[in-house]
């Protein structure tokens, strides 16, 4: 029976990491000469090399993993990434003659929905007859802020920052040069520069005054109905707000241009230098940089899912590490510490377990009473874990776009300094004897794991700091039926924090607010 001998599995990736497995009888384990390439770059594999302090793989691959979704955009408003991508054709008197914005949902638009209470109001709603190419800037592009939330923008534009032209719609819409535009503050808009070339008109109804007030946007309105709509608009934008974001639009990755690009943007590097994310600018840009052909020119695709590649890691690592590091977080006595340290060392090994290769193992000249061994012999399960979803595309890399290239170095990046800490984190519990696999002839003393769960700790608090994945920014505890998660965003609430480089306005931080009369934040 299969099941009585020895087998090795063979374990194939795809762009999706759609697994498949074979099995193949081996007469005993393999060595590690067994597996192509294993022994011959062991050396790159250092457990103690972190990534380097200016890299910026982990940025790319965060804001190309957010796009379209409103929360980490709302979170982090100056955008870096600009996207060709298309509307296909939904199933969805005349259309407009000039060029104008479009909401993408009714909620947004009926706020302009304007009219007396004796004649109502008129509401288009518009379809796509044909795939309608669009430019998307990502952060919160639409807003009209003065930090840089349209420094992107105005580059691809004018090659230039246009600060005074910040409230000039007539100015700012000639951007439609470009074609149309995908932006974003609570909701998508678009600005569509030819109606007639892909719209047509589903209706244009004779609406019931909306009583919606007009104000300044950023004012919290006083009458309670305009109060309620603005409320109901934010709910709105919540059901785009994570992955897999706003559907309507497909983005073409392989057209990808991010300001995080070191070799195309190579002045912004020193500028980033000693800053937090949120003080990242575009601004900064050097007038030879500015030259270079931003926009990448239409070309053949290698046809690989870009979004669910950068998934597929968020997907496999997000919540295993947020569980790690509340366990850690945890104040324990000495009588429960092995326990506890068992548990981490479990969810370490599962994280591991499709890497852990049987011939990697400790010899007797790697053990020590404490975690701070170099643990080479753990460097090929490293190797494994890091490569493991990008092998396959590395292998076609001959077909890949510049754009696909660089996304394709930014999952190698963030995949490798995870499976960095995650595998020195392992093999440190081994040795110390946490390990339930290899339980040790007598427990460790209550000291060496301290020590092992204060370095875990601060392994884990780095490595989520690092990554800083939207998809851990939430509401703890969750906001109830009566409530909504809101981080603080443009126009609504914006007049709260008259500051920009202030408190929650320049750091946005999740809190509960409430749906319900009486509103406030």
């Amino acid at each position: 029976m299969l099941s009585a001998r020895k087998a090795a599995a063979i374990w194939l990736f795809f762009a999706f990491e759609r697994v498949l497995t074979a099995q193949t009888p081996l007469s005993s384990h393999a060595p590690l000469s067994f597996y192509q390439g294993v022994e011959n770059d062991l050396g790159r594999w250092d457990l103690g090399e972190a990534s380097a302090v200016n890299a910026t793989g982990h940025l790319v691959f965060e804001t190309a993993n957010s796009l379209l979704q409103h929360w980490a955009n709302t979170r982090y408003r100056i955008g870096h990434t600009i996207v060709p991508g298309t509307i296909p054709p939904s199933s969805g008197p005349h259309l407009p003659t000039t060029l104008d914005w479009v909401a993408v949902e009714p909620d947004h638009s009926l706020i302009f929905c304007r009219g007396s209470i004796e004649t109502g109001c008129w509401h288009l709603t518009l379809t796509v007859t044909r795939p309608m190419k669009v430019l998307y800037f990502d952060g919160n592009s639409a807003a009209n802020l003065p930090e840089g939330t349209m420094d992107t923008q105005d580059l691809v534009a004018w090659s230039e920052m246009k600060p005074e032209w910040l409230d000039n719609e007539e100015q700012r819409i000639m951007i439609c040069f470009l074609g149309d535009l995908l932006l974003t503050t609570v909701h998508s808009e678009i600005m569509i520069c030819d109606f007639n070339s892909h719209m047509e008109v589903v209706s244009f109804l004779n609406l019931e005054n909306t009583r919606i007030g007009v104000g300044p946007a950023t004012d919290l309105p006083e009458d309670l109905n305009t109060l309620h709509h603005a409320y109901e608009t934010m709910h709105s934008a919540s059901w785009r707000e994570n992955y897999p974001g706003e559907t309507r639009i497909v983005l073409d990755y392989s057209g990808l241009v991010s300001f995080y690009d070191t070799a195309l943007v190579p002045s912004l590097v020193p500028r980033r230098v000693g800053l937090e994310r949120w003080d990242h600018r575009v601004g900064g840009i050097s007038s030879a940089d500015i030259e270079r052909r931003l926009v990448r020119p239409p070309v053949t695709t290698s046809g690989i899912d870009w979004k669910t590649v950068l998934r597929v890691v968020v997907d496999r690592y997000a919540s295993r590490l947020e569980m790690m590091q509340y366990l850690l977080n945890m104040t324990l006595d000495d009588r429960s510490i092995f326990d506890h340290a068992q548990q981490v060392q479990r969810r370490l090994r599962t994280v591991l377990l499709p890497y852990t290769l049987f011939a990697a193992r400790p010899s007797n000249t790697n053990t020590s009473v404490t975690g701070n061994a170099t643990n080479s012999w753990a460097a090929p399960v490293f190797r494994e874990c890091a490569i493991s979803h990008t092998a396959s595309i590395v292998a076609h890399g001959a077909t890949l776009m510049p754009s696909e290239h660089l996304l394709l170095q930014a999952v190698r990046e963030t995949t490798r300094e995870i499976c960095r800490v995650v595998t020195k984190m392992w093999a440190s519990g081994l040795i110390v004897g946490v390990d339930p696999f290899y339980p040790p002839e007598q427990f460790p003393e209550a000291d060496h794991i301290h020590t092992l769960m204060d370095e875990w700790k601060e392994d884990v608090t780095r490595l989520v700091s690092w990554l800083d994945w939207s998809v851990w920014v939430k509401c703890r505890p969750a906001c109830g039926i009566e409530e909504m998660c809101y981080l603080p965003t443009w126009p609504l609430g914006a007049s709260l924090w008259p500051d920009p480089n202030k408190g929650e306005w320049k750091r946005p931080q999740p809190k509960c607010i409430i749906r319900l009369e009486p509103y406030g934040f």
